[in-house]
């Protein structure tokens, strides 16, 4: 991929680098290849002869969400009010069984432009028809590591044919696709209470010969998973029997977590995407992210699905996390905005296991977010400590402040609009679709 190489220049500059420095007067010069070729102050710039663009406001790195089933768009509002395991049965998976590979590829297309809106630029994903995920990402310009849904349930294909399915994509295409490096390709088996320990065994061996993400979920609510955590004492030593945890793994939810389970985590380098709106809509509970964090886990934030959380906003998920982690031990100095706003970014990319991503630094992908201060969440000014600033981001102005958005160097949202796709046009299709789909609502126990 070559574009011309592009100067932005911004009174702030947000690197989230890991001590999360703030840059006043600040440029990002972006290279033909779509990567960072500098980012600081303006006045230790190297000499520029490509374009430039002068912006108002705040820089920061694209946002990455670890955990989503974007998709779901099509079905969002159903089920709201019910369990967990009544929400899947009864709600969602009887609809899914209906939604055909074209139903999948709007869905994921407009939930990818409300993301690429809110300045999400990375979405990690579960779900099926991944063909056609990757068509949606490749038509809004976004990024995706899209972990095609494993699951052994009689209406769809058997775990065995989805394992091969997934080899040979990533045989034929890379583990990474795409203008960009845009789609990583991974292995998404649900759950351990819905596959067998012989399946979670070989989608591992599958996944670690070929260097690939497993997004799993685990330990989301107290009842899902009791015959496993009776046979092995918790699901992460589950994963641990079976040998997930020696490759790269993704821990969606790890909501009910002993300090057993946080340190296996820590030492085999798993990464958790904490979701804390779905989980609090589902009276899941609270995960354990400062104990993850201060053990040295690495976390990053997810949305999870547009019917589960029903937001697709990973701001108001860091603002979210820093409530709800103050709330659950007592202390207003659980997490700042600040540690809010790295979960939202390099936390993503670490607990992904990416280095390309979740920064403004030379060498990774221009993934970049235009913040504008026109907005009374900004009215103190620019010129405020760097925390306060951060913390008016954060508490404050969240995704409605984002104007402009670039993923690999290639402005894909101006203006608060998406630059490559008709929005209502794709809204309209969600919309029949999802008529379609509609199956009778299912009253809550």
């Amino acid at each position: 991929m070559t574009q011309i190489p592009l100067r932005l220049r911004a009174p702030v500059l947000l690197t989230c680098d890991v001590v999360c420095s703030v840059v006043r007067d600040a440029v990002v010069d972006i290279a033909a290849d779509g990567r960072i070729a500098y980012a600081g102050a303006e006045r230790d710039a190297p000499g520029w002869n490509g374009a430039v663009r002068g912006l108002t406001g705040i820089l920061m790195p694209g946002l990455v969400n670890t955990h989503a089933h974007t998709p779901m768009s099509l079905l969002r509002g159903r089920g709201g009010d019910l369990p967990l395991t009544d929400w899947l049965r009864n709600a969602m998976w009887p609809a899914e069984g209906m939604m055909a590979a074209g139903d999948t590829r709007a869905g994921m297309m407009l939930g990818s432009i409300e993301m690429l809106r809110r300045g999400v630029t990375t979405s990690t994903e579960m779900y099926v028809h991944t063909d056609e995920m990757i068509e949606a990402v490749a038509a809004t310009g976004a990024r995706a590591v899209l972990t095609e849904a494993i699951l052994a349930g009689p209406a769809g294909a058997s775990w065995e044919a989805s394992v091969a399915d997934i080899g040979n994509r990533i045989d034929k295409l890379g583990l990474v696709t795409g203008p960009g490096g845009r789609i990583e390709l991974g292995y998404g088996p649900h759950s351990a209470y819905e596959l067998p320990l012989q399946a979670l065994r070989a989608i591992g061996e599958e996944a670690h010969r070929r260097g690939a993400l497993v997004h799993i979920h685990v330990a989301e609510t107290v009842g899902e998973d009791r015959p496993q955590r009776a046979a092995f004492g918790s699901v992460p030593q589950l994963l641990d029997h079976v040998g997930l945890t020696q490759g790269r793994l993704l821990a969606a939810h790890g909501v009910h977590l002993d300090p057993r389970d946080i340190a296996l985590f820590a030492e085999a380098g798993t990464g958790v995407a904490h979701c804390p709106s779905s989980n609090a809509k589902l009276a899941a509970g609270v995960a354990p992210v400062v104990e993850l964090r201060e053990a040295g886990v690495r976390v990053g934030l997810g949305t999870d699905g547009p019917a589960s959380n029903d937001r697709l906003d990973l701001l108001e998920e860091a603002r979210s996390a820093a409530l709800l982690a103050r709330m659950h031990g007592g202390d207003p100095a659980a997490m700042s905005a600040v540690d809010a706003l790295m979960l939202a970014t390099r936390g993503g990319a670490e607990a992904l296991g990416r280095d390309d991503i979740g920064t403004v630094e030379r060498g990774r992908f221009a993934d970049v977010v235009h913040v504008s201060v026109d907005d009374p969440a900004f009215a103190t000014g620019l010129d405020v400590p760097d925390d306060e600033l951060i913390a008016n981001l954060v508490w404050a102005a969240g995704s409605r402040t984002v104007t402009d958005v670039w993923v690999a160097g290639e402005r894909v949202v101006e203006a608060g609009e998406p630059a490559r796709v008709d929005r209502e046009a794709v809204g309209s299709q969600v919309a029949a679709a999802a008529a379609r789909l509609r199956v009778p609502a299912v009253a809550a126990r």
